[in-house]
């Protein structure tokens, strides 16, 4: 085989393959929730409360913010993506469920904050490249967050590694109020506050809209988190599936004791498995801090509730159902939130409850998640 045969292959197999995947995830989740919300606009045409009917015609005030919904809804989606990557990497190896996640996310956009304060504070900011910016926030908080999830895992979950199951997941969630206060306490003596808001004001690059239609524009912070999505969902592929550490974590994955006699360090394989998740944690952290523009002790609970939602749709332990769940599970939510206003009884706070709902039914008659398969195969 030549070379330029070798890498025509490796294009295909790491990257072309994986971005169409991504795409027809993308393109399908949307037409699903495109039609969907076609029909229920056209059955509740003109939404009524209590006898009163709303001046409003529900299928055109869809159509107008069509565009909006679904830049939104797939934003969100692959926000949800990456941080149920960090769960369904560690269920694959361990089948166990690291709720301390949701904090080292929140973590992640704690760091990402600290770097442009601290930017901000030496008069670097308003002059720093935007882009290098949103790097080196990103870098730092998958630093940080990957290197506090392997010191969780080695003095937290290895010791418990053999005992009941109910006994590691007591300890996630013990972690997990352990550093919401940790970030409280020290976030409240060192700034004598902990609802942190991210100076974008002084980057006007990334408070900027752009234009993709005659009235539909996008935010550059929207821009900024798919790319980055997109990337880190690459890496991991190829991480997983063509790298001998990959290799060794899918091994492990599927029987500890017989990689063990192989001579796998087990050990190792879960701590960069911990490493990999938590640092895709900690860059989603960023990425929702500068679509958020804040970040608190507390961030972390919803959206990890959120994508840990979205790895158990799309198939608890499987990264390509990770992917799925997270984008399906954004658009769900975007289009309850459009649509919902429109009916006086409810409201957008009613959006959560119809998306765990429809993950409800969904498992229901599909108990292993859209592309769940045997335990044994996940990684």
């Amino acid at each position: 085989m030549t070379f330029s045969t070798r890498a025509a292959n490796w294009t295909w197999t790491y990257i072309l393959r994986p971005f169409l995947q991504i795409l027809l995830f993308v393109l399908g989740s949307a037409a699903l929730m495109s039609v969907i919300a076609v029909i229920v606009s056209l059955i509740f045409r003109t939404p009524a409360s209590r006898g009163a009917t709303l001046e409003i015609d529900l299928f055109e005030q869809l159509l107008k913010q069509l565009p909006d919904t679904l830049i939104d809804g797939i934003t969100i989606g692959f926000l949800y993506a990456v941080i149920a990557l960090g769960y369904t990497m560690v269920y694959g190896v361990l089948k166990f469920i690291n709720f301390a996640h949701s904090e080292i996310f929140m973590v992640g956009g704690v760091i990402g904050f600290e770097v442009m304060i601290r930017l901000r504070d030496g008069s670097l900011l308003t002059t720093f490249p935007p882009v290098l910016l949103v790097i080196l926030m990103i870098v730092a908080a998958m630093a940080f967050s990957g290197t506090l999830a392997v010191v969780i895992e080695r003095f937290a979950y290895r010791p418990l590694r053999n005992a009941p199951r109910l006994v590691p997941l007591i300890s996630a969630i013990g972690i997990s109020l352990f550093l919401q206060d940790a970030v409280r306490a020290l976030e409240g003596l060192g700034r004598n506050q902990f609802n942190l808001a991210y100076p974008t004001d002084s980057v006007p690059f990334l408070t900027q809209r752009l234009p993709i239609g005659p009235t539909v524009t996008i935010s550059v912070t929207a821009i900024i988190i798919v790319i980055s999505a997109i990337i880190m969902v690459l890496g991991l592929n190829y991480f997983v599936n063509a790298t001998k550490i990959g290799k060794g974590i899918r091994a492990v994955s599927q029987d500890q004791a017989t990689a063990s006699l192989m001579g796998i360090d087990v050990n190792q394989m879960i701590a960069i498995t911990f490493l990999v998740g938590g640092a895709l944690g900690g860059a989603a952290g960023v990425l929702f801090g500068l679509k958020a523009g804040n970040i608190s002790p507390f961030s972390g609970f919803i959206p990890g509730l959120k994508a840990f939602t979205a790895a158990v749709l799309g198939g608890i332990g499987n990264i390509t159902g990770a992917l799925l769940g997270g984008i399906l599970l954004g658009l769900i939510e975007a289009f309850f939130s459009s649509l919902l206003p429109f009916f006086p009884s409810f409201g957008t706070s009613y959006s959560d409850i119809f998306a765990f709902m429809i993950l409800i039914l969904i498992l229901i008659f599909r108990p292993t998640g859209l592309l769940g398969q045997r335990v044994d195969e996940k990684v």
